[in-house]
């Protein structure tokens, strides 16, 4: 089963204005992970896609949605996932590929038959991300071996951190997504600090491995005037180009970042320091 919604982009001045709830009903994607089940959210941010995927008892397919108008998913767009639960697999087109917690798979352009299921009696969770492709690429899986793997922060500032590139360009072709994961060392809870916007791109990050009795205050909006959504274990947030997108949780976390836009740069980022965002 299939279930998707769509999210309308925001105008920086509109989203001022937001109470809590439509702060949330607008940015705040819930309940990704359903039994048997497929849960897809299209955004009008860089037509950007997050889901969430759970074969529990049966083999999952990806199929298209109405937003798409095409015959099969992948016929203009390209596809990340990332599994974030016990064992899984994922076949393209006959091709299986096995991906292990925090291993990747990039699925390029014109690919027809993607199917998802767990393997030996455990959940596998696909955490996917999808935006359009102007080009086809190979179906390329990234483990835990082929990340490009970066330490950041400082433990004085609670926001020591290990990086992951996993689906970016100088491991994986792509045409315009990109995707890591970032895993916060235990006693650190801030993320991407300092703050930054990439008016080039919009992002959208998903958390995980946060103890269900914790919480996250994720940070977004115009550095000059900022907002705040309180989430919870495997919840993902939408970030506009022009908002920025810093966390801070009540214990350490991890966190899958996706990204689509104008270029491929990581670095091309606007940096806010921390003691001038309002």
């Amino acid at each position: 089963m299939t279930n998707y919604n769509f999210r309308y982009a925001s105008h920086p001045l509109d989203a001022q204005k937001y109470s809590t709830t439509e702060l949330r009903d607008h940015f705040l994607i819930e309940n990704l992970f359903q039994e048997d089940s497929i849960q897809l959210t299209y955004s009008m941010y860089d037509r950007f896609l997050v889901g969430g995927i759970m074969p529990t008892t049966k083999a999952l397919k990806l199929e298209t949605i109405p937003y798409f108008k095409s015959e099969n998913f992948l016929d203009r767009r390209e596809l990340g996932i990332v599994n974030v639960g016990d064992f899984g697999i994922v076949t393209v087109d006959g091709e299986r590929y096995e991906l292990d917690k925090k291993e990747a798979l990039y699925v390029g352009k014109e690919n027809v038959d993607v199917i998802f299921e767990s393997k030996d009696g455990g959940q596998a969770l696909f955490y996917i991300n999808s935006a359009p492709a102007h080009q086809k690429f190979p179906t390329k899986k990234v483990g835990k071996e082929d990340a490009e793997i970066i330490e950041l922060g400082d433990e004085k500032l609670a926001n020591k951190r290990i990086l992951n590139k996993l689906i970016v360009n100088s491991i994986v072709e792509t045409c315009q997504l990109q995707m890591g994961l970032t895993e916060l060392l235990p006693g650190n809870v801030w993320n991407t600090m300092p703050s930054h916007t990439h008016n080039r791109r919009m992002e959208a990050y998903f958390y995980f491995d946060l103890d269900e009795r914790q919480t996250i205050a994720h940070f977004m909006g115009e550095p000059e005037n900022t907002r705040h959504i309180f989430m919870t274990n495997k919840q993902a947030v939408l970030s506009p180009e022009w908002s920025i997108h810093s966390g801070s949780g009540t214990s350490n976390y991890a966190f899958i970042w996706g990204m689509a836009g104008e270029n491929l740069d990581y670095g091309d980022m606007d940096v806010c320091p921390p003691n001038e965002l309002k």
